[in-house]
């Protein structure tokens, strides 16, 4: 589906870390202010345990989980919308990401000193917002002066969008992320082609020591307060002590080491599928003998495109889509025992697919 999600923070932050935790690539991380001159791509899996139940009630030669493309974008400091730093072509890889993570560094470590001289998330913050910030005001006044061209030769709709562009120009002066901006749907489609950096959904992420990977410490409760407004969701990983989790191969030894540490799962885990719900995914699947597979879709599409997903000739040949749900599935045990119960439905093109289908696809080509 080409969606991805970009890793963003303050040089330093513990992005690359992070990344390496969560992703299938390995990245180099060194204590060097710029140590990195590109973005790093990986693929991350998805952890679903509902895979595993349905392993359970399907004998399968394999299963397959779905999984989301992450970008670790080099840090950002001072000046990077100007050039400053790394420089701000990595300011269009985060242009071309659908979500954003932003790390906050909440951790002190004599032996990485910070950019800015001290450790304090809610300043990291500001600063990148505002790099973030000045780089769309840019993008929105060169539209504004077009449009203003437009309007002046009677064009009525630049007319009208010039007053939207100005709304979203005079909220980023202000200081305000574009997310943050209440304006009609009809209104952001002046903006739409802009790709707008703060106008993509954002999760937090507090980078804490091992100490603090249960409950967090002051930097977090600081932070916390800092982004009550925005309504954004808020994680505490430790990422080196995520980094020693991900080194241990055995899953035995990984939850043993999580028990020391007062963790149930991961926090990467939780990570990944609170950045799967950021990207507005959902996951549906496909049950047999040959293959158990967990499939991602856009949330609100319908199972023709569903269909799509798993293979280009059944959405072009698609006839209709038998449907369980996981829960039913799992509750009754059996496809079987779903049909006496009238819990498989027989849905035609219009359907719109729900997180935790199983579709069997009907097609003829």
């Amino acid at each position: 589906m080409g969606l991805k999600c970009g890793i963003i923070g303050i040089t330093n932050s513990g992005k690359t870390t992070l990344f390496n935790c969560i992703s299938n690539t390995r990245a180099e991380i060194t204590n060097f202010a710029f140590g990195s001159n590109k973005s790093n791509v990986g693929m991350v899996v998805v952890p679903d345990p509902r895979l595993r139940k349905l392993e359970q009630l399907q004998e399968t030669q394999k299963v397959v989980p779905t999984a989301v493309e992450i970008v670790d974008i080099p840090g950002l400091t001072k000046g990077s919308s100007k050039g400053e730093g790394v420089g701000n072509a990595f300011l269009a890889d985060i242009r071309n990401t659908d979500a954003i993570i932003h790390v906050v560094r909440c951790f002190d470590d004599e032996n990485l000193p910070h950019i800015e001289g001290s450790v304090d998330p809610v300043r990291d913050k500001e600063i990148v917002d505002f790099e973030l910030q000045v780089r769309d005001l840019e993008s929105i006044e060169k539209k504004i002066e077009k449009f203003s061209k437009l309007a002046k030769s009677g064009d009525k709709d630049a007319k009208h969008g010039l007053e939207a562009l100005t709304l979203h120009k005079h909220h980023l002066e202000n200081f305000q992320p574009v997310r943050t901006l209440q304006v009609a749907e009809s209104d952001r489609r002046y903006v739409e082609d802009l790709c707008l950096l703060t106008g993509k959904p954002v999760l937090y992420v507090c980078n804490v020591d091992e100490e603090s990977a249960t409950k967090g410490n002051t930097y977090v409760e600081a932070f916390r307060k800092s982004i009550l407004e925005e309504n954004a969701e808020v994680l505490v990983v430790a990422a080196g002590l995520e980094a020693e989790i991900a080194e241990l191969d055995n899953l035995n030894d990984r939850m043993e080491f999580l028990k020391d540490v007062g963790l149930e799962e991961p926090g990467v885990d939780k990570l990944i599928r609170s950045a799967y719900t950021l990207l507005d995914l959902i996951t549906f699947f496909t049950v047999g003998p040959k293959e158990i597979r967990a499939w991602t879709l856009r949330k609100g599409k319908p199972v023709t495109q569903a269909a799509g997903v798993i293979h280009s000739d059944l959405e072009r040949g698609f006839i209709r889509a038998e449907v369980m749900h996981y829960h039913d599935l799992i509750q009754l045990g059996s496809e079987q025992a779903c049909k006496e119960k009238g819990k498989l439905h027989i849905e035609g093109k219009t359907y719109m697919v729900q997180d935790g289908d199983i579709l069997h696809i009907r097609f003829n080509v």
